[in-house]
C-alpha cells in the first residue's frame, strides 16, 4: 500500500504555527493539525513521523527566517565600517522579525530549542536545531570583533548580553502580546549602547 503524502508540507507547518501560538505546545495534537491544515492524520505521520518533529520543524523554518534577518541587519551594518551599530541591528532584530511577519516572530520568542530538541525529533530536523547554536556563535564572534577587535569569551559574552539578553527582556513579551513598541526599542538600544560602553574585562 503506499504511503499516504503531505502535497503541502507547508500547511502542516503553518497550521502548526498558528496552533502553536494560539494555544501552546501543550494542546498541539495530530488531529488539530489535520483539521487546521486539511492533510490527513495518517500522512501527517507518514510526512514527519513525529508531533514532536512537526512542531520542531514548524519554530525551525522560522528560527532560521530570524537569524537570517539578524546576519543580514548585521552585514549591512557592518558595510558602514560600524560595529556598534550592527550590535544595536542585531538587538533590533526581533522587532524587525515581528514587523515583516508577526506570528512568526511569536512563534521563535515563544518556544526554546532546548524544549524542542527530544529524542522523538526526526534527525535532520534535530541536526538543524543543533545548528542553530554555531550560527548565532559565529554573528557574535563577528560582531565582537568589529567592536573590540577581540572574539574572546568575554568579548562575546557582553555582544551576548546585547543581542540575546536584552531583547528577550524587553522585546519578547511585547511580541507575545502582539505590538513592540517604539518605545521599548529606543530603550533596547540605549541599554546596548550602555552595555558596549562598559565593554568586556581587560
Amino acid at each position: 500500500m503506499p504511503r499516504p503524502q503531505v502535497h503541502a508540507p507547508d500547511a502542516v507547518l503553518d497550521a502548526a504555527e498558528e496552533l502553536l501560538v494560539e494555544r501552546g505546545r501543550a494542546t498541539l495534537t495530530i488531529r488539530a493539525l489535520a483539521q487546521r491544515s486539511g492533510a490527513s492524520n495518517g500522512s501527517i505521520y507518514h510526512a514527519f513521523g513525529s508531533l514532536e518533529t512537526v512542531a520542531a520543524a514548524a519554530w525551525l523554518r522560522r528560527a532560521q527566517r530570524f537569524l537570517a534577518l539578524q546576519r543580514d541587519t548585521v552585514t549591512a551594518a557592518l558595510a558602514t565600517g560600524d560595529g556598534r551599530r550592527a550590535v544595536q541591528a542585531a538587538a533590533d532584530a526581533p522587532a524587525r522579525l515581528a514587523e515583516e511577519h508577526l506570528r512568526a516572530a511569536q512563534l521563535v520568542v515563544t518556544l526554546r530549542r532546548d524544549d524542542l530538541l527530544t529524542d522523538a525529533v526526526a534527525p535532520a530536523v534535530a541536526d538543524g536545531l543543533r545548528a542553530l547554536d554555531a550560527a548565532l556563535v559565529d554573528t557574535l564572534r563577528l560582531l565582537a570583533r568589529a567592536v573590540w577587535n577581540r572574539g574572546d569569551a568575554a568579548a562575546v559574552d557582553v555582544v551576548t548580553s546585547c543581542v540575546v539578553r536584552l531583547p528577550s527582556a524587553l522585546l519578547f513579551g511585547e511580541i507575545r502580546a502582539g505590538q513592540v513598541r517604539p518605545h521599548t526599542r529606543a530603550q533596547l538600544a540605549a541599554a546596548v549602547g550602555a552595555v558596549l560602553d562598559c565593554g568586556p574585562p581587560v
